[in-house]
């Protein structure tokens, strides 16, 4: 039998639709250790009385999460908690002061902006969010040993962070923030050469031919998108690197 879920009250009905909150639900079962990996979870029928919601609306809240890789769905089975993967990625979720500091070289970070803006059409559909949604936004160049290695631009979901603008991200990293307030579900990443903008080569001191790897990524946390970040690297001081 499926108690009513905590999330379920009027309040936070006002602010987030049915999906997202079964979506929510079923991460603090996980997070919580109610539901552990291998564990089957409610089916859809009981997902559906539960929260008064038709199938339907259960349906869109399972199937993104196991595009998240949250949950694991077995034809004629159901659905059951899965092993999460995001830390067998071939580009590990890092801190990059700690990977400078393993180095033994000094880091050093350098806030360009921090602000609050309007997402956008892409960056609404990329956070699954309307184009008029606020957003968090953070410019911060990483330095190693006073040369920058790394531009990051990110942007952050308020609701997984909502005291993101109050942070001094130049005696910590976003990432070490984030990490703490927002523990990683999963990600999504794809690497590329690119022709930097002039601000982006400025902000680098990269020569006027050099090309950048980008790193682009989603995080996930609590059921939702948490950030989507671009992280510009210059070629020739940088490389990514992994086993399997």
């Amino acid at each position: 039998m499926v108690s009513k879920p905590s999330v379920a009250t009027p309040s936070s009905a006002v602010r987030l639709p049915a999906y997202v909150q079964i979506k929510q639900h079923v991460v603090e079962q996980i997070q919580s250790g109610v539901w552990k990996e291998g564990d089957a979870i409610p089916t859809e029928e009981a997902l559906s009385r539960s929260f008064a919601v038709s199938r339907m609306t259960v349906n869109r809240a399972l199937r993104e999460l196991s595009d998240e890789q949250i949950i694991e769905r077995r034809q004629g089975s159901g659905s059951y908690v899965a092993q999460q993967k995001y830390q067998a990625t071939l580009v590990e979720i890092r801190n990059i002061a700690d990977e400078i500091a393993a180095r033994g070289h000094t880091h050093r970070s350098e806030l360009h902006k921090l602000e609050r803006v309007n997402a956008g059409v892409a960056l609404g559909q990329a956070f699954g969010m309307g184009p008029k949604a606020t957003l968090f936004h953070s410019l911060v160049v990483h330095c190693e040993n006073g040369m920058p290695i790394q531009l990051e631009d990110r942007y952050v979901n308020p609701k997984v962070a909502p005291d993101y603008l109050e942070q001094d991200f130049t005696t910590q990293t976003p990432n070490a923030y984030l990490m703490r307030v927002a523990p990683l579900q999963g990600v999504r990443f794809a690497i590329e050469a690119c022709a930097p903008t002039s601000t982006v080569r400025d902000m680098l001191r990269m020569a006027e031919a050099e090309p950048c790897l980008v790193l682009r990524r989603q995080t996930l946390s609590q059921g939702q998108v948490a950030t989507v970040a671009a992280m510009w690297h210059p070629a020739s001081r940088y490389q990514f690197t992994g086993s399997f």
